[in-house]
């Protein structure tokens, strides 16, 4: 056994997720897109030992619900480090574990922090234990911890295949990070956690109106957004992707409970955005299950677009992310 540490990027969908066909394997509804955001990171830390108490540290604090979530995800690994005869099961029951993670951005406030997270611990527990995975299987054993660290496990933009089986669920890079100049200044509207759960907003899904209707477009809207990608036609892959947001949305506002994820400040930087296109600067919204909102745009606009941004009255913090490499192990640990 050794100390590992791995760093992961967080991710922005393109094409979101929403739904699971099985909530314990994870299995989405709908197949999905996103851009690994490198400058939105990770680092986590893990030891296995005997000499350990099974704690887990997130940004300084000890949080039991996560902790629970997280030692339940490495003793999936436990067990398979178990079937590829890498430990014996004598050794796994007396191996605890120690677990720190840093985020190098806001943690529950909507930008995918559970993604970059599990697929670090994914990636420094296999390294750990000294259990070698391909990509494939990496990808498939991050999803069982959160569903989007299946994506997060990739490179530059990727595709998450939504699967009937586990084994057919998993993610691969499209194109590479270098592939396309596309920026992602994100405003910060709220940095406390975010209201809405994104496993109970999974489980009422489908009591929107709406939703079945979602589902039967899914197919053809994967189809265009991987033709704007392929083209490199920001306008349509703007278009297609702020109307997708728009479209997730309107499921959580339809489904029971209903669920409001915008502040004040999400609309306004909406509204900003939309001002920002009619003065000819290509930038498009999106944003996930919280208040906060990815602001896509090209390289020559980046400038222009998180000045716009740093000036609304309710924008409290302002990040910036190009497209993000795959998960790596590092050599600085954080105990």
């Amino acid at each position: 056994m050794q100390k590992a540490t791995a760093q992961a990027s967080s991710d922005v969908a393109l094409v979101k997720y929403w739904g699971k066909k099985d909530e314990v394997l994870r299995l989405p509804e709908n197949g999905s897109l996103s851009m690994l955001l490198q400058g939105l990171d990770t680092i986590t830390t893990v030891e296995f030992s005997p000499d350990y108490d099974n704690t887990v540290e997130i940004d300084g604090q000890l949080d039991e619900e996560e902790a629970q979530r997280v030692l339940k995800h490495l003793q999936r690994i436990k067990t398979l480090a178990i079937e590829k005869a890498v430990i014996s099961a004598q050794q796994a029951e007396q191996l605890n574990v120690k677990v720190v993670s840093r985020n190098t951005f806001p943690k529950g406030t909507g930008l995918s922090s559970s993604g970059s997270g599990f697929a670090a611990l994914t990636l420094a527990a296999l390294a750990a234990l000294g259990l070698e995975l391909s990509e494939k299987e990496r990808s498939i054993l991050a999803r069982q911890g959160s569903g989007t660290a299946c994506r997060c496990m990739c490179s530059g933009f990727v595709e998450w295949k939504d699967g009937q089986t586990s084994d057919e669920s998993y993610s691969e890079s499209v194109y590479p990070p270098e592939y396309w100049d596309i920026c992602d200044v994100i405003a910060v509207v709220d940095q406390g956690k975010k209201k809405i759960s994104s496993t109970e907003g999974h489980q009422s899904a489908q009591s929107s109106p709406f939703y079945a209707a979602r589902l039967r477009h899914m197919t053809q809207k994967m189809s265009d957004v991987k033709a704007a990608l392929k083209e490199k036609d920001f306008t349509a892959l703007g278009n297609l992707v702020e109307a997708e947001a728009l479209e997730f949305h309107a499921i959580l506002l339809t489904s029971t409970p209903s669920l409001i994820a915008w502040y004040p400040g999400t609309i306004e930087v909406m509204h900003a955005v939309r001002q920002m296109r009619a003065e000819k600067i290509e930038a498009y919204f999106t944003i996930n299950t919280g208040f906060n909102v990815h602001v896509l745009t090209l390289s020559q606009y980046k400038g222009v677009v998180e000045e716009r941004l740093r000036q609304l009255p309710l924008v409290q913090q302002v990040l910036h992310a190009t497209a993000g490499s795959a998960p790596r192990i590092v050599e600085d640990h954080l105990f």
